[in-house]
């Protein structure tokens, strides 16, 4: 009897880790979460969704990943969805566009985007440069900074631009970050 009971709490315990394991393997890490957020950064911020929250959300499996914009490339990180607030959009209609009512907070950069390889969204210039990485360059400095600074897509006078771009319009990298 006790080999019968001992027998079926084995498969038990083998059966319910058989059925995490996948669960376990799709999970989202950190960064990969972190990523997406950056990669659509203003649509968030005006759909107030804080890094933060995406990440939780994300790493939960909770946030429903959508087709990337037509303006993007296919290896761009996919669009994240509207906040919990907001009805979910119909299949048909596109990522980017909710019904929701954004918040009305300024931005914490403003984006001159007016020389010859500069964005003002990430999206637009990692679409623009598939084969190099996307940095925020201050303007004013002439110092550009990588995805994961405080001050990336942060300071008063920038924008978004390829790394080569922003090095042969005589931008340099902060010397206190490593490059990625």
């Amino acid at each position: 009897m006790r080999i019968h009971i001992i027998a079926a709490i084995g498969v038990a315990l083998a059966g319910s880790l058989a059925l995490s394991a996948p669960v376990l393997a799709q999970q989202k890490t950190v960064k990969a979460c972190q990523d997406e957020w950056r990669a659509n950064k203003d649509a968030n911020q005006k759909a107030g969704v804080t890094e933060k929250d995406y990440v939780t959300k994300c790493r939960a499996g909770t946030t429903a990943a959508t087709p990337p914009a037509a303006n993007q490339t296919t290896s761009a990180p996919p669009t994240p969805p509207p906040p919990a607030a907001a009805a979910p959009a119909p299949k048909t209609a596109p990522a980017a566009k909710t019904t929701a009512t954004p918040k009305t907070t300024a931005p914490a950069a403003t984006t001159a985007a007016t020389g010859a390889g500069e964005f003002s969204t990430e999206a637009q210039a990692k679409a623009s440069c598939p084969g190099d990485l996307v940095v925020w360059a201050n303007l004013d400095s002439k110092i550009y900074h990588f995805a994961g600074n405080k001050n990336y897509g942060a300071t008063k006078d920038g924008s978004y631009m390829c790394e080569k771009t922003a090095l042969a319009q005589g931008v340099r990298a902060a010397k206190n970050e490593k490059h990625p």
